[in-house]
């Protein structure tokens, strides 16, 4: 799918509206790991701000659990503000400006090789001790290749947890135990969230250091799963729901035809981390539930209050949940360090294309349209067989 590099322009925009519109449930944004990427993911939100739609529940994994908090860590009016300083803060700018049209990405490869080397000084610095010697034991927290203390005092600048907390918004950030290897969703609903719970959903092996809570160290938990999507499906007591799952990976891509391609499409698989059967799997156990329902409603009265039938019937759901699947795709130059490149332009152009796909979405709004009331899962792709290319509603 082509996807417009620009952000519309000023005017009406798609979606937007003066108040929130009706929406069958509660609104929950689901983002994925990614890094640079999640530029992406900014621009998601500031088309869903825009159109008066402020989530309900953000469940989010290393730099989707970043963004996440610095939503629900703002009242809605200082949101944009903060995602736009924390972004602005992580720019990576080469050493030279070289214009493209003499060496096409010799800029931005610069940038990225920078990163490596150095770091971004609002977000992560090289850790001297473990680049001198990978097999020295150096503790849990020196044991990466880089500090995350910037990051750390970056969030700290933008972030009020008494907004996160509050019980308003509620997020949910993956980690994944080091230990035993268990995924575990710290969720505000039911614990307070701390600094040290981001720092953890983020902590990616081995560049960034696990960190300890409550006696357990944790990382990342996108090297567990990367698409927390799961997290709000299997929620007890389930909800209507509209869910925007923002994937900045493309599970779907062409052959690749060298080494370097290689090592972007396997990137591309590995982290989008199976969303598409995971979504089916979901989708054929809501359905089960809804059978279940309409079975429970063949058995004679009488018979409804016994205990084993009223038991049974408990597997039952009414629960609608309409999944709106957000896929970010390429933009010109990307390649295999996409996700460490922090460069101005390729962090506009993805926060661009975030604002310019959602904004289609929310103008199509699918979730509108009468459902099959026996599925208890609803897809709605960028792209499905009953919709209109995005690229072509991007401006009326």
């Amino acid at each position: 799918m082509s996807r417009s590099p620009q952000r519309p322009s000023k005017g009406r925009r798609i979606g937007k509206a003066p108040d929130k519109p009706a929406l069958p449930g509660q609104v929950v944004l689901v983002l994925q790991g990614g890094g640079a990427l999640g530029a992406y993911q900014a621009g998601v939100y500031e088309a869903l701000h825009e159109a008066g739609i402020e989530p309900d529940w953000l469940v989010g994994t290393s730099i989707g659990a970043i963004n996440s908090a610095l939503i629900a860590g703002n009242p809605p009016a200082r949101r944009l503000q903060k995602l736009r300083a924390f972004w602005q803060c992580v720019e990576q700018n080469a050493i030279v400006n070289i214009p493209d049209y003499f060496f096409p990405g010799v800029g931005t490869a610069l940038a990225n090789w920078m990163t490596v080397m150095a770091g971004i000084p609002g977000f992560f610095t090289p850790n001297p001790v473990a680049w001198c010697n990978q097999y020295a034991s150096l503790g849990l927290k020196n044991a990466a290749y880089y500090s995350t203390q910037p990051l750390r005092s970056t969030l700290e600048k933008l972030l009020d947890f008494r907004h996160i907390n509050d019980g308003r918004t509620r997020m949910s950030l993956g980690a994944v135990n080091v230990g035993n290897g268990e995924m575990r969703y710290f969720d505000s609903r039911k614990e307070t969230i701390t600094m040290d719970h981001i720092m953890a959903s983020s902590a990616y092996p081995p560049a960034f250091p696990a960190v300890r809570i409550d006696g357990d160290s944790y990382w990342d938990g996108g090297i567990y799963s990367n698409t927390p999507i799961e997290a709000v499906l299997d929620d007890n007591p389930r909800r209507d729901s509209l869910i925007f799952a923002v994937d900045v990976w493309n599970p779907g891509g062409a052959e690749p035809q060298s080494l370097w391609e290689v090592a972007g499409r396997e990137k591309e698989i590995l982290y989008a981390s199976r969303a598409d059967s995971h979504i089916a799997r979901q989708k054929q156990i809501h359905h089960l539930r809804h059978v279940i329902r309409e079975l429970t409603k063949a058995i004679p009265p009488q018979s409804r209050s016994s205990p084993k039938v009223r038991e049974l019937a408990s597997w039952g759901c009414h629960t609608i949940m309409h999944v709106v699947r957000l896929v970010a795709g390429g933009i010109d130059g990307e390649d295999e360090m996409k996700d460490i490149d922090f460069t101005p332009e390729s962090i506009r152009n993805r926060w661009r294309a975030g604002y310019a796909d959602t904004a289609a979405m929310l103008h199509l709004a699918p979730w509108t349209l009468p459902v099959d009331p026996i599925e208890g899962v609803v897809i709605h792709d960028a792209l499905s067989e009953n919709e209109t290319s995005l690229s072509s509603v991007i401006r009326e």
